[in-house]
């Protein structure tokens, strides 16, 4: 990490690697070999990519007896960067998710989701192209800390009790005694530093918006307080380079209507970056009803999870949605897969590889290297425009080639210029 806040990557640099369960090792052989082409071929060896394996995921379970090893978070701490296929996670019991463990070992606060489609890419909606934004998802608090209390248990009984008789909550529990508890923590300074990498993000690409995106009309002390917070922070620390929804409200309430739409008109014509909110089940509708008037948002955890699969669905599914865990201070980061594992088309070479090699676009980027990004990227449209595909797309194409899943690595790679 450079001390301009900036990493800095060597031209001969190590990766580490998790090749991932189920289709991990199908989908992770496709993305190497695509990214190690598009490096050759656009810095004629000047540059190049060392990858190191680390254990994650059954693999290591079968090899070490543990699902995430401490030796495998070292070295992802030592080397900043690395880059992962699906985990295992059980649903209802047995390990906790080794994704949520990564992202809170490393610290990794944003889980970065760009939702854009490329041409061709079958999908449900009328016009695809309408949706091209970035999601910022708070990634290490709210209800995915895992603090949780089974039904039946001693914790779930004190907590009761200390609801009931310390707090006074008895009439909102329902149910007392076959209830388990889960706690949501929502703090200011994790709620801010996720905030403001959006804006940030949304000033440096010269983006029009940022879209705070909550529940706050019902959490009002958690989702609410985010909202709030972020009105705050954009104001104070981004100052005439914002105008949020905030003051828009404040110079209606004092001045009018017609003169808070005049200052807001204003600000969008001086170029500066708008803050506004939207209640998230209302967001949901306004993907589908008016995606083109979001280009960044920031939002919670679990909004963020369904909110980036769902915006996903319309571009063509999370089978082509990349993925990034990052810590824009330290400057670790985690590129993924945002699909499951689908065990049950593991070593069949079937599946797409699109998802965990646009997150490997995301990680080239990500270390500077915009060149090969771009390369992947237009190899991969042309790919897709000429529906020669995996089973997933071609099951929605007509006059459609079906691949397996390494030759469609193949035909992207023969596709890259």
């Amino acid at each position: 990490m450079g001390p301009n806040g900036h990493i800095v990557v060597p031209d001969n640099v190590i990766i580490p690697f998790i090749e991932g369960d189920g289709i991990g090792p199908d989908v992770w052989r496709a993305s190497k070999m695509v990214l190690d082409a598009a490096v050759a071929h656009v810095y004629g060896g000047k540059r190049k990519i060392e990858w190191l394996e680390i254990l994650a995921g059954e693999k290591a379970f079968n090899e070490t007896g543990e699902w995430l090893p401490a030796k495998s978070l070292d070295i992802a701490r030592e080397y900043l960067v690395s880059i992962k296929g699906p985990l295992t996670t059980p649903v209802g019991g047995g390990i906790r998710s080794l994704n949520v463990a990564l992202r809170q070992e490393l610290d990794l606060y944003v889980c970065l989701r760009p939702v854009k489609w490329y041409k061709g890419v079958p999908s449900p909606v009328v016009a695809p192209e309408n949706t091209n934004m970035v999601i910022f998802r708070e990634n290490t608090e709210d209800i995915y800390t895992g603090i949780e209390f089974a039904m039946g248990t001693p914790e779930a009984e004190k907590l009761l009790h200390f609801l009931t008789d310390e707090l006074g909550v008895k009439n909102k529990i329902r149910f007392p005694e076959t209830t388990a508890f889960g706690i949501k923590p929502v703090s200011k300074e994790g709620s801010e530093r996720l905030i403001r990498a959006a804006i940030k993000y949304a000033l440096g690409h010269n983006l029009p918006s940022v879209t705070i995106v909550h529940k706050g009309n019902i959490m009002k002390y958690t989702e609410g307080a985010f909202k709030m917070w972020g009105y705050a922070l954009a104001e104070r620390e981004f100052g005439d380079k914002v105008y949020t929804w905030g003051q828009w409200d404040n110079a209606r309430k004092t001045q009018g209507e017609d003169i808070a739409n005049a200052r807001m008109k204003r600000a969008e014509a001086q170029g500066k970056l708008i803050i506004k909110d939207v209640i998230a089940d209302n967001f949901l509708q306004q993907l589908l009803l008016s995606p083109k008037d979001y280009s960044v948002v920031a939002t919670l955890n679990l909004n963020g999870d369904y909110i980036s699969d769902a915006a996903a669905a319309s571009v063509g599914g999370i089978g082509i949605a990349p993925g990034a865990n990052i810590n824009y201070l330290t400057g670790h980061a985690v590129f993924e897969a945002t699909h499951g594992t689908a065990p049950r088309f593991a070593n069949t070479n079937t599946m797409n590889p699109s998802s965990l090699l646009l997150s490997g676009v995301m990680m080239l980027e990500y270390m500077g290297w915009q060149e090969a990004a771009d390369c992947i990227e237009e190899a991969l449209a042309i790919t897709i425009m000429r529906k020669r595909v995996t089973i997933d797309f071609y099951n929605l194409m007509h006059d459609a080639t079906l691949l397996k899943t390494s030759e469609f690595a193949e035909e992207i790679v023969k596709n890259i210029k």
